[in-house]
C-alpha cells in the first residue's frame, strides 16, 4: 500500500473510497493544518515548475490559487482581500510584466 503522508483535497477520501480501495486518514490540528498548507504550497509550485506544457502549468497554477483561497481563510481573510493588497502593491511597486533583472546596486 503506497504511503503519501500529505494533505489532500476534500473530496480525496469520497474519491478513494468509490474505487474500492482502502485507506486511513486524519484530521489535523490547526498548527499542522498550516504547516502542512505550507508544504503542499513548495509542492504545487514544483509541479508547476516542471509543467510541459500551458495547460499542466494552468492546472498547477490552480491549484497554487487553491492553497492561497486555504491560507487566507486561515488568516481569517479572503482572496478577496489578498487582491486588493496584491493591487495596492502594484501601484506602489509595480508587478513583473516588464521582465527587469536586477543585477546590483551601488553602496553608499
Amino acid at each position: 500500500m503506497p504511503i503519501y503522508n500529505k494533505l489532500v483535497r476534500d473530496r480525496i477520501p469520497e474519491i478513494i473510497e468509490k474505487s474500492g480501495k482502502q485507506f486511513t486518514s486524519s484530521i489535523l490540528n490547526d498548527e499542522q493544518y498550516i504547516e502542512e498548507l505550507k508544504n503542499k504550497g513548495f509542492e504545487e509550485l514544483e509541479e508547476y515548475t516542471y509543467a510541459a506544457n500551458d495547460t499542466v502549468a494552468l492546472e498547477e497554477l490552480a491549484d497554487v490559487l487553491e492553497i492561497i483561497h486555504a491560507l487566507a481563510a486561515h488568516h481569517g481573510s479572503t482572496f478577496e482581500e489578498i487582491e486588493e493588497i496584491r493591487k495596492e502593491k502594484v501601484k506602489k511597486r509595480g508587478g513583473f510584466q516588464e521582465k527587469i533583472f536586477l543585477h546590483e546596486v551601488e553602496d553608499d
